[in-house]
């Protein structure tokens, strides 16, 4: 419902611009849709291509894990956060957004394959759905401005449940990639700090230097005194008239 309401307020131009958002991380979506389908048709085993850490066979993983799901109820349960989360991130951030999609793509891969259980396939695109909302969260807070504060609440309430999935306590019985979980969440994070100088930028307003300008350069030295120079007339006695 928010993402309407906000959709609702955006000029003509700015709601072309609200809906092309959201064809790049479509696209990334039909690529995933294709790949399940085949594999589910011509039973090719797509997930052996998995991400195995520590193996060198397993690097490929890096690349392919985020495309393969076990079934269409894994995948369709990724496919929602990865359309909206995505959409956000190439409306929001579109200067740098490709370039941290791609960041949070192979960087959690890369700590996935170097600190994930050994001995099964990681597969699934839950990482990267874990780091753009991580990057979507912190950046908000971060960069202190409103629309993109509104956009950490937004991830909050609506995918606030996501920090249970790096607890694998909590789903015993699962068999749930908590590390890709952990590591997409930990890449959202640290890009959020590295990139908070890029991309959008919260708006500085007049009057919030006003105060910043009656303040003197030199802590000690007191602001000068409107003092006002008096001269007294008079007239002496003494003088002629």
């Amino acid at each position: 419902m928010c993402l309407f309401k906000t959709f609702s307020a955006l000029e003509q131009s700015e709601k072309t611009r609200f809906i092309r958002s959201f064809f790049y991380p479509f696209l990334f979506l039909v690529l995933i849709w294709l790949i399940r389908g085949a594999d589910a048709i011509f039973d090719l085993s797509l997930n052996e291509f998995g991400l195995y850490p520590l193996q060198a066979k397993g690097l490929i993983g890096i690349i392919t894990s985020p495309l393969l799901h076990a079934d269409f109820s894994h995948l369709f349960a990724n496919s929602i956060p990865i359309f909206i989360l995505g959409g956000l991130l190439f409306y929001f951030y579109k200067d740098i957004a490709w370039l941290i999609f791609f960041l949070v793509y192979i960087i959690t891969g890369l700590w996935v394959w170097t600190f994930a259980r050994g001995g099964a396939a990681h597969i699934g695109a839950s990482g990267i759905i874990y780091g753009l909302a991580s990057f979507l969260f912190f950046s908000g807070i971060i960069r202190r401005e409103t629309s993109l504060m509104v956009i950490t609440l937004l991830v909050t309430f609506v995918y606030g449940g996501l920090i249970w999935g790096v607890f694998p306590h909590f789903f015993p019985k699962r068999n749930i990639s908590w590390e890709s979980h952990l590591m997409g969440m930990l890449s959202g994070l640290v890009l959020a700090i590295y990139y908070r100088n890029q991309g959008p930028q919260r708006k500085s307003y007049d009057w919030e230097n006003e105060e910043e300008d009656d303040v003197p350069d030199d802590p000690d030295q007191k602001p000068e005194e409107n003092k006002s120079e008096i001269i007294y007339h008079y007239r002496n006695e003494q003088e002629p008239q």
